[in-house]
């Protein structure tokens, strides 16, 4: 399932629809030149029978288990044949949940019946990680075979593929979306350190974003941790890629104005640089329409300071609470005394990651760290 920092925005809603009786075909078209015999008409009703009142998670079970009863009982010699099923690599970072997402089955298949054979199955990830995405299969093989995994983990990180090295990162962060936490991870994120240590300087941005991300969510249990890290990172690699990993896998800080956070990225966390003149319009608008959020940036020292500059928009929330959600917004090099206006065009259309609610909202502006007053405007009805 698509992470959202890293994949093509699909929701669960649908994803779904694909996983009917054409997945099974699509997958039962790939098997049959490696196994003749499997029951490809059969396991195409099984599904198409099964799938109708089911959500995504549901589907892609019924897609692994309607395989499962078709290839040889020898896990090894089943596993085998979906991986000679597979097909050819995917040659870039796009693919993974648009032109393989019928493949999300298989990852799901070795998940589900392999940890008996933990050598044979990670193998098989790593084939299948190549056409598609394997860090949610992995999860079950953390908690039953973590030392033999990580050791895996961390040859993943040398290989020549990038949608392995991916897998490697990717894998095993602590807050993996739409998966289950990994609880011993965010308690000690050490075994996470050490593979991200490896790929912070990687040549693909597919995998750096990965590394970015799962130094997120180690800032999220252990701030203090993701801080010591991110230093080393970039005392022992100086370049712009690093940079970039730290920059990234540290916003969360960053966005709650973290001191130690805001002197990594070079935007020195004081009352230097100041926000003015906030303004939202329109003050009163419908949901579907689009909300202006402007602010002026201002350097009030005499030396040259760069400003990162973040924006909060208050959510009203269900019980009448306002909900902040910070968001960024740019960031500015300022000469001694410069000032700049900055405007952010925010849409408050209906998506499924949130509900808006008609009544007051509220949107702040900070600037390394300094927050604004909220101002705020109305949200109604469509």
């Amino acid at each position: 399932m698509p992470e959202s920092e890293n994949e093509p925005s699909m929701t669960d809603s649908t994803l779904k629809r694909h996983f009917t009786g054409d997945c099974a075909r699509e997958l039962a078209e790939r098997i049959l030149p490696v196994l003749p015999s499997f029951d490809a008409e059969g396991f195409v009703r099984e599904v198409d029978e099964a799938v109708g009142p089911l959500e995504l998670k549901d589907r892609v079970r019924v897609l692994a288990e309607g395989i499962r009863s078709r290839l040889p009982e020898s896990y090894p010699e089943a596993v085998d044949v979906l991986v000679r099923s597979l097909g050819p690599e995917l040659p870039d970072a796009e693919g993974t949940m648009s032109s393989a997402w019928f493949l999300m089955p298989v990852a799901r298949f070795v998940e589900i019946y392999g940890l008996q054979h933990p050598e044979t199955s990670l193998a098989a990830l790593d084939a299948i990680t190549r056409r598609h995405t394997a860090e949610y299969a992995i999860r079950p093989y953390l908690a039953g075979h973590q030392e033999l995994t990580l050791q895996q983990v961390h040859r993943w990180t040398q290989s020549e593929s990038f949608h392995v090295r991916r897998l490697a990162s990717e894998g095993i962060r602590p807050r993996l979306s739409w998966a289950s936490h990994h609880r011993p991870f965010k308690a000690d994120p050490e075994p996470v350190l050490a593979v991200l240590t490896e790929l912070i300087d990687d040549p693909s941005l597919y995998v750096r974003r990965s590394v970015a991300n799962g130094l997120n969510d180690i800032s999220k249990d252990n701030p203090a941790r993701a801080l010591s890290a991110a230093k080393q990172w970039l005392e022992q690699s100086p370049t712009d890629r690093t940079r970039w990993v730290v920059r990234h896998g540290l916003r969360s800080l960053i966005k709650a104005g973290d001191a130690g956070a805001l002197a990594l990225v070079d935007a020195t966390p004081d009352r230097s640089v100041v926000v003015e003149a906030l303004t939202v319009s329109p003050e009163v608008l419908r949901i579907g329409e689009t909300l202006t959020i402007a602010a002026e940036v201002r350097n009030v020292s005499d030396e040259r300071r760069e400003a990162v500059v973040d924006y909060t928009v208050h959510f009203l929330g269900a019980d009448g609470s306002l909900r902040p959600k910070v968001f960024k917004l740019k960031r500015v090099m300022l000469e001694p005394g410069a000032r700049v206006t900055l405007t952010k065009r925010r849409s408050f259309r209906p998506v499924n990651a949130r509900t808006l609610y008609p009544g007051p909202h509220a949107a702040s502006v900070q600037a390394n760290g300094q927050r604004t007053e909220q101002v705020t405007f109305v949200l109604e009805e469509a």
